[in-house]
């Protein structure tokens, strides 16, 4: 069902697209992202005329134009979901949609802008618009990767490209310039012996491939066959004899879609579009997956896109980013590797940067502190050692005595009795509300993660286990009577299966709750509780318009699982041998 839009939004519309309407002057990057907000809000408003009629809107369209509201860049979203239900149909979405990936209203917004031009461009056709559309600057038209890296390099390095938005393809030409000229400022011009190392290893297994296709000791006219392991030129030479063997394999300047260019400029950027031609010509000459015997890559990720490289090596300079080793094996390496990069790109852990004085003030010594990578103490690391010092930043809610704490190789979760911390510094120290910090430990004495040990009867894992303040934990039956929400079971929650870990035990899916266990009238999602933790079950992305959470295997009944008007405390996540 649709309603016509009210007397007053109307007007407002008509106003602004005829530019009657005088609005502050953008004084502040604060009053620029709010006409960014607005100009989506009116092109979405004329998008949905065009495609629904003239004012017709679902019945739960928003009408948000509050700038000011905390909510008007999800309202935005939300609409915009809405109405790429009407034009392509309820759940269906064109390649590329971003849809929901960060709760950063910034990054949401920008995603909007990207997600309505595609749906603009099946309405109107692309590249056609409207006189009175608003538009955006073309880097909004890019791929989720390029707005990444774009924006990281504004955040890290302050660099930005200068590709004119006048451009014809100008996601093609701002990727050039990132590969061109903007390499050396993220990977550096210098080669050190690691890189040396890479080279030599690279030009060996262009001679074992050049073996295998051709004939041992056979190469092509104009084969330069550098071998020199300090060589200048080394990479050079390794490009031009892999363009000499791809002509022979491939037909004369006949290349895959993804071939990568070489820019000498940036040798560490070189050697990875290099060793990413080189895996993808093996793959289409031997088979996926299939090398010669004594093929020294071992890194699968230089097998990936390499601007997907570009992002990932951003976010581990920066943030201590680490692609998942479960991937390895997976023949959706690069797939994976790319979404969980430009998630965690979207969403990167908090930089704390302190004065020194206060820096010093909250600096301790561990007295054989138990370690573990999450508050809930399930992820234990090994006992840190007497001694060895480390910072305080973050501490967990009410009266617990866990705190999280950075060091020499580490980030971790450690219960303060176990330190030099006084309490009444320790009170002082920012809780967790809102904050997940990146938890890692490279330290020698690390040896996890695993099991927490059984108990013995004294130290800190008793005290850690008897003094632990109780999660927080949520009750259906209290939201039932609290917020007049009907409370179901898990046979009314609808389960999408989108990534599989069975490695790991667990799922990625998105849910809706129903009315009745035949699960036809559903409503999305919005929270999930875990009451192991107490804390909600964080947003991974969005798909299809629905939240997506990680769930292990089978039933659970520690969440509370929320829509609009239901609720249900528990849940049942099919393994993929029972689906």
């Amino acid at each position: 069902m649709r309603r016509k839009l009210g007397i007053v939004m109307v007007v407002l519309l008509a106003a602004v697209l005829l530019g009657t309407v005088v609005w502050a002057a953008p004084s502040q990057q604060a009053d620029l992202f709010q006409l960014f907000v607005l100009q989506a809000r009116t092109d979405l408003e004329l998008l949905a005329n065009q495609a629904l009629g003239e004012g017709l809107r679902p019945d739960t369209w928003t009408f948000s134009t509050d700038l000011t509201s905390p909510t008007v860049v999800v309202d935005l979203w939300f609409d915009n979901e809405q109405l790429a239900d009407e034009i392509f149909g309820t759940g269906n979405r064109p390649e590329g949609w971003f849809g929901a990936t960060s709760s950063d209203p910034e990054l949401l917004a920008r995603n909007v802008r990207h997600d309505l031009e595609l749906a603009a461009d099946a309405v109107y056709g692309e590249r056609e618009r409207p006189d009175t559309w608003n538009g955006a600057p073309p880097i909004y038209r890019c791929s989720r990767t390029v707005q990444n890296i774009v924006h990281l390099l504004n955040e890290i390095y302050d660099t930005r490209p200068t590709t004119p938005d006048s451009v014809f393809d100008y996601c093609a030409a701002v990727q050039f310039e990132i590969e061109s000229e903007l390499l050396p400022v993220i990977f550096g011009t210098e080669i050190n012996a690691e890189l040396q190392l890479m080279a030599w290893s690279l030009r060996g297994d262009l001679e074992r491939l050049a073996d295998e296709l051709l004939g041992l000791a056979q190469r092509p006219p104009g084969w330069i066959g550098n071998l020199g392991e300090d060589s200048p030129t080394l990479l050079p030479d390794a490009s031009t004899d892999l363009e000499a063997l791809a002509d022979v394999e491939l037909g004369v300047s006949q290349r895959p879609e993804e071939w990568a260019r070489f820019f000498p400029n940036s040798p560490a950027g070189a050697y990875r579009s290099l060793r990413f031609n080189l895996e993808t010509l093996a793959d289409l000459t031997l088979g996926a997956g299939v090398r010669p015997t004594g093929w020294e890559a071992d890194n699968p990720i230089y097998g990936c896109d390499p601007l997907v490289q570009v992002l990932v090596f951003i976010s581990q300079e920066r943030y201590s980013f680490a692609v998942d080793e479960t991937f390895a094996d997976s023949d959706r390496f690069c797939e994976l590797t790319t979404f969980e990069a430009n998630n965690f790109a979207e969403s990167p852990p908090e930089i704390v940067v302190e004065e020194e004085e206060e820096d010093t003030r909250f600096r301790a010594e561990s007295r054989v502190a138990f370690t573990y990578l999450d508050v809930a103490a399930t992820q234990y690391m090994g006992p840190m050692p007497y001694g060895v010092e480390f910072r305080a930043w973050y501490r967990n809610f009410s009266e617990s005595n866990m705190m999280f704490v950075s060091g020499d190789n580490f980030a971790l979760y450690i219960d303060r009795r176990w330190t030099t911390l006084p309490e009444e510094l320790f009170v002082q120290l920012p809780t967790l509300d809102g904050v997940r910090p990146l938890a890692f430990c490279d330290a020698p004495w690390c040896n996890g993660p695993g099991p927490t040990p059984t108990p013995t009867g004294s130290g800190p894992l008793v005290a850690l286990l008897a003094g632990a303040t109780p999660a927080a934990t949520r009750d259906a039956g209290q939201i039932r009577e609290q917020e007049g929400k009907t409370q179901v079971s898990w046979n009314h929650v609808r389960v999408t299966y989108l990534l599989d870990r069975p490695e790991a035990g667990t799922v990625q899916v998105a849910l809706e709750i129903c009315q009745e266990p035949a699960q036809i009238a559903c409503e999305p999602v919005i929270s999930v509780f875990d009451n192991v933790l107490g804390v909600p079950k964080p947003v991974l992305s969005q798909s299809n318009g629905l939240n997506v959470y990680e769930f292990r295997y089978g039933y659970n009944s520690d969440v509370v699982i929320e829509g609009a008007t239901l609720v249900s405390p528990d849940v049942w996540i099919s393994d993929p041998s029972i689906r």
